[in-house]
């Protein structure tokens, strides 16, 4: 059964068309990875998908919902890591976690999440002391206090360096295992190919390919990926 059902998704900010005719579906259970370079549409593809965004044209259905009508109710069902989140610099962890807690009627066991995310040992520093890779962890963990059943995590890695990343893709498996639909916004190939069981890649705000990253490695014309996804495969 779909989570996730998009159609023909259009966006255009001052007449500029970012996201052109998109559609795909996310099953309810995998990991789903939007994979592309910076500008392709992939932020404003899952801002349309939280409700954050209202489409110009065609449908978006999230957990039988329409984002834009329901977006109180898909908020308590749908938990979201934003690229770039800030706390305040005092803001202990377990702090954070309560205040967010608040915004759920049913929030998940913030001592569990703590153990989970490996944040046990951090629970009373503040997020200006965190490293990348905790604050990371932190913002997963932010994104799952609500219990949801969809996560939606954009660009997670960033900036982390290698062991860093690979912790964090740890985590993203974990919360898959525990039940939870994750759509994951990446410009690594590399990361869509061990976390994602299948992707959309988007190019000038179009789905050119989709399946799972071994279906477009072996299948996929090699110069359209070449052409339209060079930084993604880490070639010149």
């Amino acid at each position: 059964m779909a989570s996730i059902e998009v159609t023909e998704l259009r966006k255009a900010y001052a007449g500029r068309t970012v996201v052109d005719g998109v559609s795909f579906t996310v099953e309810r259970g995998e990991i789903f990875g939007i994979l592309g370079t910076n500008g392709a549409g992939k932020t404003t593809t899952v801002e349309c998908l939280q409700g954050l965004r209202t489409p110009d044209s065609g449908t978006v259905s999230v957990l039988g919902l329409d984002p834009a009508r329901d977006a109180a109710e898909l908020r308590r069902r749908v938990g979201t890591q934003l690229q770039d989140a800030r706390l305040p610099e005092k803001l202990r962890v377990r702090e954070a976690l309560e205040l967010f807690a608040t915004f759920y009627p049913h929030p998940a066991d913030i001592e569990d999440l703590l153990r989970r995310l490996g944040l046990e040992e951090h629970r009373d520093a503040g997020f200006g002391t965190l490293s990348g890779g905790l604050k990371q962890r932190l913002s997963i963990a932010l994104a799952l206090v609500g219990d949801p059943e969809i996560a939606i995590l954009d660009e997670l890695t960033t900036g982390l360096d290698p062991h860093a990343r690979r912790d964090t893709w740890k985590l993203v498996e974990g919360v898959r295992d525990a039940g939870v639909t994750v759509v994951l916004v990446t410009h690594f190939m590399d990361e869509a190919q061990r976390l994602c069981d299948r992707v959309a890649i988007l190019d000038a705000g179009c789905v050119v390919a989709t399946g799972s990253p071994a279906e477009l490695l072996a299948t996929t014309d090699k110069s359209t990926l070449d052409d339209a996804f060079v930084t993604l495969t880490g070639r010149d």
